[in-house]
């Protein structure tokens, strides 16, 4: 038997993930899978689906956590490639409230990026190849 393909899928944390769900759908497109509730209500962990196959998790791990907003520090980025549509998809991010980090730009490994904050701090970055001319 082969081994399985790997995967990462992040887990992100949010102090509101209920939140974080509409926010992320409304401004990157990212479509809900499942959200689980605590006994209080408030939704302790969730699951959206990026692109046709990929997944980013996400949850509440209490009190004791500070979202990068908070701490005044970023821990990490998250990379996601678009096939096309990267002007429309940052204009709908910044239209949704997106901190603009850096706007569509051609970049030297040939993609185009942009590079916003979502309300809680975390940093997202999409990217479509550019497509060199052909002859």
């Amino acid at each position: 038997m082969a081994d399985p393909t790997p995967r990462v899928t992040p887990y992100l944390l949010y102090e509101d993930v209920n939140a974080a769900l509409d926010w992320l759908a409304k401004a990157f497109g990212l479509r809900e899978n499942s959200r689980m509730a605590g006994p209080d209500g408030k939704v302790r962990h969730a699951e959206m689906l990026v692109g046709p196959d990929g997944m980013v998790l996400m949850g509440w791990p209490g009190d004791q956590y500070r979202n990068p907003k908070h701490l005044g520090q970023h821990t990490q980025y998250l990379y996601i490639a678009v096939d096309h549509g990267i002007d429309k998809h940052f204009e709908r991010a910044v239209h949704a409230g997106a901190v603009v980090l850096e706007r569509p730009a051609d970049q030297p490994y040939g993609a185009r990026r942009y590079g916003v904050e979502d309300p809680e701090g975390h940093r997202w970055y999409f990217a479509q190849p550019i497509r060199k001319p052909a002859g």
